[in-house]
């Protein structure tokens, strides 16, 4: 058994010289056999920082219920407008949307797999759109269909 961990934080400058910031450390058991396919345990390594990120990117922008009073930043705090078009990143659960490129990634994985996307976010997810979801559901969701696309299992890891 191959152990990865994967920790990542970060830190958000605000107004007044404060800052907020998150951590996350997550750990996985992998199979040994994996240091033999470098590409694959790079793809899992990849995955789980992806997870990380969106972990700590939604913390970040549950902390502070004030989190767009400053005009032009967004709820990552980098002044950039969100990437998928909404007019704020964030839900009205307060959680960050999934990114364009998470939308994108869900539509091709499904159309080449040829799955009925829209039937599978009505279903898990209650919504038909992809931009709907959370980054972490996203995040969640492509894991998944990238695992069972891979591993051949029919969805069990």
């Amino acid at each position: 058994m191959l152990k990865l961990n994967v920790g990542l934080s970060k830190k958000i400058g605000l107004p007044d010289y404060g800052s907020r910031g998150a951590a996350v450390s997550l750990e996985l058991d992998l199979e040994s056999s994996l240091v033999g396919e470098p590409d694959r345990l790079k793809e899992r390594i990849r995955q789980l920082f992806a997870m990380a990120k969106a972990a700590v990117d939604e913390e970040l922008a549950a902390q502070s219920p004030a989190r767009n009073q400053t005009k032009g930043v967004n709820s990552a705090g980098n002044g950039k407008s969100p990437c998928n078009g909404h007019t704020n990143g964030d839900r009205r659960d307060g959680t960050r949307r999934a990114t364009a490129s998470q939308i994108r990634a869900l539509v091709a994985i499904a159309e080449r797999r040829k799955l009925d996307l829209e039937g599978l976010l009505a279903e898990r997810f209650h919504t038909r759109e992809a931009a709907e979801l959370s980054i972490v559901e996203a995040s969640s969701l492509i894991d998944e269909l990238k695992g069972t696309a891979s591993n051949g299992s029919g969805g069990r890891r």
